[in-house]
């Protein structure tokens, strides 16, 4: 097995407990503000904020340092009404005949429905694809690994970074999503993992009001 050359790692920041702590706190006002939009503007967002969004991304900690995802980013209108339509399709199917009535009665106080008008109307789509395996030259499969783990993480930096921005996002996760990879080209070695909807909110834009759980239910120390 070949050895990994090590460099030193250089820290780039270091604090004292006292700034760790408000670091930490001041962070987590900022990402308690952040919701899930359903209503979008159609108010245009330099190309460079979601490159940069997106380079965020491609820092997650990730099985083997595989790196195993892909982005496409759909800004066209043309792309993004086929994408609805397909999305749709299989969402109607989902509220109609797919999904038990426990899920639809957990899915009611969000009021989501098969109409998913905010996939034309947000600037972009971030498609975000997992990648089981590389095609190497001649064909040659190099499989991934840890890579619902990798690219979940990934997203969810992702999603920090575009809320960092100023924007909002909203994640769509239609079942099957197999049509992404045939509008927009992509092999078969990736698997559609998730749809993130980014852009500015609509200026009459709601939210359900609804909370998160607190600390004390989510946090154990042993």
């Amino acid at each position: 097995m070949k050895q990994p050359k090590l460099v030193p790692f250089k820290n780039p920041h270091s604090y004292s407990d006292k700034e760790m702590l408000q670091r930490s706190s001041e962070f987590y006002e900022t990402m308690k503000q952040r919701r899930t939009i359903r209503e979008f503007s159609d108010e245009p967002v330099p190309r460079e904020v979601i490159e940069n969004c997106i380079a965020t991304a491609g820092t997650a900690p990730n099985g083997a340092n595989m790196q195993p995802w892909h982005f496409v980013v759909v800004g066209d209108k043309d792309i993004k009404k086929r994408i609805r339509e397909a999305a749709e399709e299989e969402e109607k199917i989902f509220y109609s005949q797919r999904a038990p009535k426990e899920w639809l009665d957990a899915l009611a106080p969000l009021g989501t429905d098969e109409h998913k008008p905010f996939l034309e109307t947000a600037p972009y789509l971030i498609v975000i694809f997992l990648k089981k395996f590389e095609i190497l030259p001649g064909g040659v499969q190099a499989k991934n690994y840890y890579t619902a783990e990798s690219v979940g993480i990934a997203t969810g930096l992702l999603i920090t970074a575009v809320h960092n921005a100023g924007l909002v996002s909203l994640t769509h996760t239609p079942s099957p999503m197999n049509f992404l990879n045939h509008i927009l080209n992509r092999p078969s070695n990736e698997k559609p993992f998730l749809i993130l909807v980014v852009g500015h909110p609509a200026k009459d834009a709601k939210v359900p009001e609804i909370s998160k759980k607190p600390l004390k239910e989510i946090l154990e120390f042993v």
